[in-house]
């Protein structure tokens, strides 16, 4: 903790740029990457020719660890937050406390233009945009071939449910891959299932406090079953519930790996391991891709939502300039090299017709489309306490129960909503 308070003590002293009579420096706060959002920053300080120089600062890897930096500062109305790489669960809460620069209708028309729809409608709060949609993620459904056509089936073709997969997994004793640590990962894999099934986490998530949990329903106990049955299937992946997305790639990639359900950076992962001696060539040329398995046979699966997206702080000095500077880092152009660079899809439909991009991820139009249809986590202020009730009440897998386990998380979240229970 000293650390870090020292850390941000330096970061503040350092901050502020412009004293000695050059550009204003706007700060920019940031999600750890392979240098990618750093490119962007070098790149549009240039083509700012002067105005304004744009500099990095790393925040911690985690996306629980980003927000807790981040709300810190700005509840201390922190000035030196120009602009933050805001993971798209947290908007609302930022918005609703204050800590955001909306953007007005004029700002926001280059902004949105082109954006899809899934990213899109979390980058809003209370008819606003809050921030700027730049890249945006979902999950596939990535399986081996040789286990499909084992098991007589062909998900890219013929849409799969999550039972048929678990039975195709089972029947050639091959294994499913999820993120089902107690995490959010997991928390996107539950939200994600409820969703398939016709329901959601929240019924009206803007109401706040006053929400009301929606998983004591037949949705949610649909959802459960299947969490509980792939739990205790012998087709569950070795240590899956411990397993982050790393994690549940290693373990589609061995030898028994059958199935897994993860966002699109596997598939350039995997190509990066054959680079560099870990992983055989023939497993990458085994791997096929499909949207997200259905609950109910003949209805489509409800992709996940995920991604970064670009807020200005409320405080911050410089707030005209950061919006030139959004407008740089966020165009089309921007968030093609992103993808190529870091595997993070565009959140714009015109990213994914690039010949580039379609030539590193033959799955392009697959990924826009699931964007597109994204099904985001529930959009409330409090959406932090809402994930950690879920995800203690949900975890680990083989303890669900559907007769209990979706009206103890609702209980729980009113619970945790209401100060009346920790978590």
């Amino acid at each position: 903790m000293a650390a870090t308070v020292a850390l941000l003590g330096a970061v503040t002293l350092a901050c502020g740029g412009g004293d000695d009579g050059g550009p204003p420096t706007l700060n920019w706060y940031i999600n750890p990457d392979n240098g990618g959002q750093e490119a962007l920053a070098e790149r549009c300080t240039e083509e700012a020719d002067g105005a304004y120089r744009i500099e990095t600062t790393a925040l911690p890897r985690d996306a629980s660890g980003q927000r807790e930096q981040l709300v810190r500062r700005l509840a201390a109305n922190d000035s030196s937050i120009d602009i933050m790489s805001l993971d798209v669960v947290f908007t609302p809460e930022f918005a609703a406390a204050g800590f955001l620069r909306p953007f007005t209708e004029e700002e926001a028309e280059p902004l949105t233009e082109g954006v899809l729809e899934g990213p899109l409608e979390a980058a809003q709060w209370d008819g606003q945009l809050y921030v700027a949609p730049f890249y945006a993620n979902t999950q596939l459904l990535w399986y081996r071939r040789s286990v499909a056509e084992a098991a007589g089936i062909d998900p890219a073709e013929e849409p799969i449910t999550w039972d048929q997969m678990i039975d195709a997994a089972e029947e050639t004793d091959t294994t499913v891959a999820i993120t089902g640590a107690r995490y959010e990962g997991y928390t996107v894999v539950i939200n994600s299932l409820v969703a398939s099934a016709g329901g959601q986490i929240i019924e009206d998530p803007d109401a706040g406090r006053e929400a009301t949990p929606a998983l004591d329903s037949e949705a949610g106990r649909r959802a459960a079953e299947i969490i509980r049955r792939l739990g205790r299937s012998p087709a569950a992946a070795d240590g899956m519930t411990n397993a982050f997305e790393n994690e549940a790639r290693t373990a589609f990639e061995a030898e028994d790996g059958g199935f897994m359900l993860n966002w699109p950076f596997v598939y350039s992962a995997a190509k990066s391991a054959v680079e560099e001696g870990q992983l055989d060539q023939s497993v990458v040329d085994d791997i096929a891709w499909a949207r997200v398995p259905g609950v109910e046979e003949g209805e489509p699966g409800a992709p996940p939502l995920g991604g970064i997206n670009f807020g200005i702080g409320a405080f911050s000095d410089h707030q005209e300039e950061a919006v030139d500077a959004v407008r740089c880092l966020t165009t089309t152009q921007s968030q093609i090299e992103y993808m190529l660079g870091e595997g993070n899809p565009g959140s714009r439909a015109e990213v994914f017709d690039d010949p580039d991009i379609r030539e590193q991820y033959p799955m392009a139009s697959l990924i826009r489309d699931s964007i597109d249809d994204a099904t985001p986590r529930p959009l409330t202020p409090y959406y932090t306490d809402v994930s950690g009730a879920i995800q203690r009440t949900w975890h680990p897998p083989g303890s669900v129960d559907p007769d209990s386990t979706p009206a103890d998380a609702d209980d729980l979240i009113v619970g945790v909503l209401n100060d009346e229970q920790l978590l």
